[in-house]
């Protein structure tokens, strides 16, 4: 008698496995599209950070606040780590604030706000600088 060989059928245990797998690879693809998205709104955020810090800076210097008053609101305002530049043009104060976003994790990436304000009328930009 002869004994009949039955085709393996195309759904039988040699697929086992192969479901684990594609979960695993579509779930990681799922949260590193997720951390990516967490980073630009983290970057997004701290760049209106950095803006808001160098408009309120702007702003008290031009109200005859000492310097030190303007580093104070970057450090609270800003991202960790900011840095403030201050110049003068004329009748206006220019403030820069620029950071590294993420706390550095983007290599390359900076962020910078600038603010202007216009001295406001008797302050003495000079001797307010050097006198704090």
């Amino acid at each position: 008698m002869r004994t009949q060989h039955r085709p393996r059928s195309l759904g039988g245990t040699g697929d086992r496995g192969s479901v684990t797998v594609e979960a695993a690879i579509g779930l990681c693809a799922l949260v590193a599209v997720f951390a990516f998205v967490l980073v630009g709104v983290a970057t997004v955020v701290e760049q209106v950070r950095c803006t808001d810090a160098a408009a309120q800076s702007a702003r008290a210097l031009a109200r005859g606040e000492p310097e030190t008053e303007a580093q104070r609101l970057v450090d609270v305002m800003a991202p960790k780590g900011a840095t403030m530049t201050v110049r003068r043009s004329g009748d206006i104060v220019v403030v820069r604030v620029s950071a590294r976003p993420v706390g550095g994790m983007l290599p390359g990436v900076s962020l910078r706000a600038e603010a202007h304000a216009r001295l406001e009328p008797g302050v003495d930009w000079e001797h307010d600088r050097a006198h704090p």
